[in-house]
């Protein structure tokens, strides 16, 4: 036994044992690492579902739990809406109605978005980042802006109205995302701030001009999730929390309405007819519906009792129809959606798609959080709707498109796309739902105008053409035919060699590692009146001819000659003799 360990007792070693088998707790042996779908408890490891670590399990999580609660929301929408709607004299239905009509095409944006590739949602972020801004500033112009409940904050498209800023928080943490993820490698404190919190300054200042602070505070959740997810220290999130609290606590203190939502928030009961009237009719059917509910339809509060029921408040409709027991299973299922969002960061091997599922689900997570927070009295009023189960066009339409996006990411796992293309899927299912093609998808390429071949004069008015490098072969030789060479010259095919042409139509032969302003001297033009080297044909350099023997001198009568060497060659002298000079030809 080691040191720093104790033996097991006998009853310990039993318990454990007999667990493991049972299939109820999974002893970690050493070494190990924890595995998907093992949850810790009291240093034990409990064994989930094998269902829950396939490889489609976050992609079946992802759309699952949005489905529940869109067919919940539109349930609950068609119920808190009708009275209201007959009211007005109109038909009952005609809210519901409309609410599936946007239910209808936002999944054909889910089914879009999970079809686009990952590298052109990169691509695509900064574009859209400025057209976000222009239509930021174009809400606010009297006149094109439509003011509702003091804010001017929506288009007026005719069939419903479009709110901006919806899809700025979209496009901010897309962008933010592809911005991040591009300075991995050399990520600090500061590259990590900077551009993304100066962009976030900017939007709260024009979402404060319309004025719409709970879509700052959505916008700000969307910043926590990519700082967070980016690898902020803790240090500097505290000191972004005090800051933040400060900022709210100014802007509250500016804004008599605000002040008026804190004060009802603290105290409703204070003032139950004027600034608490809201909130004190959500506890009351909260209240009413106890744990079973009063049933579907049979809710007393949407009698124009509890305003904006089919939006804002629709989480105290669920309350009081279906009880307590179904405000759980709301609640449930974001956590489930919650659980897939980041499960996706935790198994994809793109660096994108982390901070993007962390941004977005930190964003649809909060933003429910915040909903059922102020119905419940534990936060203050703030206007931000419950994803995918309150009524509206805008707000519906881009949260299924953001559920197509995390289903996209989910299928990017690795293991995913080797399920996806392993298993054989009918002609549909791959044309709606491709697998990706890599794990990673890579930025594309931006397009460049293929270089054309420059054309230089020169002094002696020969026109040499340079071809870029990107266009030779391999050993640095040139496509053909050759620009320079005459027609009889040129090959027949395109990609023949001129040595293999006919020996009629050969052309001269050059250095295919030499670009063809840096030939040989004797290929130019260097004799005025000659013609160029490529309209005449090449004069091939003989060897010179041997000089014919002459007989060597005969030394007749003087002392200390060399005798001639055998073969009528001089023999080697030991000093040159006077009549030669060092560089002069012989």
């Amino acid at each position: 036994m080691t040191a720093g360990t104790r033996e097991r007792g006998p009853r310990e070693r039993t318990l454990r044992e007999r667990a493991a088998r049972g299939g109820t707790v999974r002893v970690r042996g050493r070494g190990e690492t924890d595995e998907p779908g093992n949850l810790p408890a009291f240093g034990l490891r409990l064994r989930g579902p094998a269902w829950l670590d396939g490889p489609m399990t976050t992609s079946h999580l992802v759309l699952g739990s949005a489905g529940l609660l869109l067919a919940i929301g539109l349930i609950m929408v068609f119920s808190a809406s009708s009275i209201e709607a007959a009211l007005d004299d109109q038909p009952a239905w005609l809210p519901g109605a409309r609410q599936i009509v946007f239910a209808v095409i936002g999944l054909g944006g889910m089914v879009a978005a999970m079809r686009l590739p990952v590298g052109r949602i990169r691509q695509w972020s900064g574009p859209a980042m400025l057209v976000v801004v222009g239509l930021l500033l174009l809400v606010l112009v009297p006149g094109v802006g439509l003011k509702l409940n003091g804010s001017r904050a929506w288009f007026n498209l005719g069939v419903t109205n479009f709110q901006p800023s919806e899809v700025a928080k979209l496009v901010y943490g897309l962008w933010g995302a592809h911005v991040i993820a591009t300075r991995t490698r050399y990520l600090t404190t500061k590259t990590l701030l900077v551009p993304v919190l100066p962009v976030f300054a900017i939007f709260s200042l024009l979402l404060l001009a319309e004025p719409d602070m709970g879509a700052v505070v959505s916008l700000g959740l969307v910043l926590a999730g990519l700082m967070w997810a980016g690898g902020l220290s803790w240090r500097w999130i505290g000191a972004a929390v005090l800051g933040a609290a400060g900022l709210v606590a100014a802007m509250v203190a500016l804004a008599p309405y605000r002040m008026a939502r804190i004060t009802s928030f603290l105290d409703p009961f204070a003032d139950p007819t004027d600034g608490g009237y809201q909130a004190v009719r959500g506890l009351y059917a909260l209240a009413t519906g106890g744990f079973w509910g009063v049933g579907l339809g049979n809710s007393a509060m949407k009698w124009n009792l509890l305003p904006h029921a089919e939006s804002d408040y629709i989480f105290a409709i669920i309350g009081e129809e279906l009880g307590l027991l179904g405000c759980v299973v709301v609640v449930s299922l974001y956590g489930i959606l919650a659980y897939a969002g980041f499960r996706i960061a935790r198994r994809t091997a793109d660096r994108f798609i982390q901070l993007a599922s962390v941004a977005i689900t930190v964003w649809l997570i909060g933003q429910a959080t915040m909903n059922m927070g102020y119905v419940v009295g534990l936060l203050p009023v703030t206007g931000v709707q419950l994803p995918l189960i309150s009524a509206g066009g805008t707000s519906l339409v881009l949260t299924l498109f953001i559920v197509g996006l995390l289903a996209r990411f989910a299928r990017s796992e690795p293991e995913a796309i080797a399920h996806l293309r392993g298993q054989r899927r009918s002609r549909l299912a791959r044309l709606l739902l491709p697998a990706p093609a890599e794990a990673v998808d890579p930025l594309p390429a931006r397009r460049r105008a293929r270089q054309r071949p420059s054309r230089v004069t020169r002094d002696d008015g020969r026109t040499v053409a340079r071809v870029p490098a990107a266009d030779r072969r391999p050993g640095g030789a040139y496509p053909h035919p050759d620009p320079h060479l005459l027609a009889h010259q040129r090959p027949a095919h395109p990609f023949q060699h001129p040595d293999q042409r006919p020996p009629g139509q050969r052309a001269a032969r050059r250095d295919p590692a030499t670009p063809p302003e840096s030939r040989a001297r004797r290929d130019r033009q260097t004799v005025r009146g000659r013609p160029p080297a490529g309209d005449r044909p090449p004069q091939r350099l003989r060897p010179p001819a041997a000089a014919p023997s002459v007989p060597p001198p005969v030394l007749r009568g003087r002392a200390g000659a060399e005798p001639p060497a055998p073969g009528g060659r001089p023999a080697a002298r030991s000093h040159a003799p006077r009549t030669e000079r060092p560089g002069s030809p012989q």
